[in-house]
């Protein structure tokens, strides 16, 4: 028989916590996630990832985590809830009380809002200079163009996705994928430039809580500057409207966008290996409750005995003594 390695125990036990994984693993290699990070206390993180369902508890960062945003909830929104309209501060499941102002707002998908320029709706709280913090990086631009080999479009049809690099970079594979889109690599988003290829007049929908946009440069909503409690749009133009391309650009960005998913399950591993960990501090209280039950068991067994069992046998014993020895019985 071939002796077994000489391993290191430290090696052995990295190698075992590397193997707890969770119920909610990628079943994909190379699944394109971002991860969101909200404290320095843990460094505690969920993740969001392309095609994922999110759903579960929404949590709140927390008031150790020195967060700009501490207190906030975040996640626990799902697939389905992902599409708004074409109103800035829309696509929200919950935490849209004020439709004036897009402040202070929770952030049900894991990521923040676009921002515009003239501080539109206050969504300068999330403007550039938060750029470090922001989940998946700094916001981009990227154009989408596909040829007339696939779709029957016309030169002028041209659509803009806008939202954060991190989410951005898979959805390009998505798109090109699905939609024959010809690749382009994103640009900073600044809608504060004048040559900004995106405007807010430009917005045919807003994603994830207004975390994620569509745009036409075709496409002029003279009502975008109105908050959504004032409401209306400008309706699409046909050529958007009824577009075949515009469909399959939506379809896949409503099916592939990243979003947050739920908490993460332990396996049966990682509940014994947290398990483990947890053991050293209840272990004492543990051994004197165990102790105490014992005690109890073996006093009560105790009683049990004098009281009944003991009794009954004497009374046994003394009954075939009388029967064997029946001598005894006379004076």
């Amino acid at each position: 028989m071939m002796p077994l390695p000489n391993i290191p125990f430290g090696v052995l036990l990295l190698y075992l916590l590397a193997s707890v994984g969770t119920a909610s693993a990628t079943y994909a290699f190379n699944k394109p996630q971002v991860r969101v990070t909200t404290t320095f206390a843990d460094f505690h993180a969920r993740i969001m990832d392309q095609w994922g369902e999110g759903g579960g508890k929404f949590v709140k960062i927390s008031k150790d985590s020195h967060h700009p945003f501490e207190g906030r909830t975040f996640g626990g929104a799902k697939r389905k809830e992902i599409r708004g309209s074409r109103a800035f501060g829309s696509g929200y499941p919950y935490g849209s009380g004020n439709h004036s102002t897009i402040a202070r707002r929770p952030f049900p998908f894991g990521t923040w809002p676009l921002w515009w320029d003239q501080d539109f709706m206050e969504s300068s709280e999330y403007g550039p200079h938060m750029d470090a913090i922001r989940p998946g990086s700094l916001l981009v631009s990227v154009p989408l163009r596909t040829t007339r080999e696939h779709f029957n479009v016309t030169d002028e049809e041209v659509y803009h996705a806008i939202g954060d690099r991190e989410s951005m970079l898979p959805l390009l594979i998505s798109y090109v994928t699905w939609c024959h889109v010809v690749p382009a690599w994103p640009s900073k988003f600044d809608p504060t430039l004048s040559n900004s290829p995106v405007k807010l007049e430009n917005v045919i929908q807003y994603f994830r809580a207004s975390s994620f946009a569509l745009a036409s440069p075709t496409y002029n909503n003279t009502l975008a500057r109105q908050s959504m409690t004032e409401g209306g749009s400008s309706p699409l133009l046909d050529l958007i409207e009824y577009s075949p391309f515009r469909r399959c650009v939506d379809d896949v960005t409503y099916h592939a966008l990243a979003i947050m998913n739920r908490p993460p399950e332990l396996t049966p591993l990682g509940r014994f290996v947290r398990a483990l960990t947890v053991a050293p501090i209840f272990l004492p209280f543990a051994v004197f409750v165990a102790l105490a039950l014992i005690f109890h068991v073996i006093a009560v067994l105790r009683l049990w005995m004098w009281e009944y069992v003991f009794p009954e046998r004497m009374d046994r014993f003394r009954a075939a003594r009388q029967s064997e020895f029946p001598y005894e019985n006379y004076p």
